[in-house]
């Protein structure tokens, strides 16, 4: 096993998750977890010094059991947990089906179970760590046809807060960072209207990169001591929070 402390980063084979594999890599042992990105998430391990990979499906809660149980016999410790997987279902109200609803809804519930298990398991005993939610800009001004996805970054938030509360007194900080307008894959689907339409109400006049979100997450892993239960912001002047 590596000396190095560990970092565990779900969703971490592309966008804001494969960058902050990549900076956090540079003092921590790092896990990237996945889903279906195989090849992208092992095209981040072989551009790192030190990291394993994961692979589960976080809406069930078995292979998230699983997921928990390969990080202790490969790395022993989790000192970081980036909570950073989501999907985002789009349809207005009208169209929205269950399904979809239940989809985005099992993410959360899998965030919230790993976080549970990765504290127990881990922090409590090693007597400390950090926990890094990315949520979204979305959870805080609302977005139309994305109800649900704006539903559940708003609760991770919630999370956040309340975690850091419960948490305050063993060690472990608690924070969320929300992006906003960032060039990622999920965000260069949307229509290039919607895209212009949202850049003109960003302050700073152009998308972000995945690694300026990652600068954030980094600064709360190592450092960032007097920290805990904040929603910090990085979007550009999108948003003041």
């Amino acid at each position: 096993m590596s000396e190095k402390p560990v970092a565990i980063i779900t969703g971490g084979g592309k966008g804001i998750g494969a960058a902050c594999c990549r900076a956090l890599s540079e003092g921590f042992q790092v896990g990237i977890h996945y889903r279906n990105s195989e090849e992208q998430a092992k095209s981040v391990l072989a551009g790192i010094e030190d990291g394993f990979l994961l692979r589960a499906d976080l809406s069930d809660i078995g292979q998230v059991e699983a997921m928990v149980n390969e990080v202790k016999e490969r790395a022993g410790r989790v000192d970081v947990l980036v909570n950073n997987a989501g999907i985002s279902v789009n349809a207005d109200i009208h169209s929205m089906k269950i399904e979809q609803y239940d989809a985005q809804r099992a993410v959360t519930r899998g965030t919230w179970y790993l976080t549970k298990r990765i504290i127990r398991l881990f922090m409590l005993r090693q007597g400390g760590g950090r926990i890094i939610n990315i949520s979204s800009v979305v959870g805080h001004t609302g977005n139309s046809g994305q109800i649900p996805y704006t539903m559940e970054k708003a609760a991770l938030d919630a999370f956040t807060k309340s975690l850091s509360k419960e948490l305050a007194g063993r060690n472990i900080l608690v924070n969320s960072v929300a992006p906003g307008f960032i060039e990622t894959e999920m965000t260069q689907t949307l229509p290039e209207e919607i895209q212009r339409r949202i850049l003109d109400t960003i302050a700073l006049g152009r998308v972000g990169r995945p690694e300026e979100v990652a600068d954030v997450v980094v600064f709360l892993a190592a450092r960032g001591s007097y920290i805990s239960g904040s929603v910090i912001h990085v979007n550009g002047g999108l948003y003041g929070g």
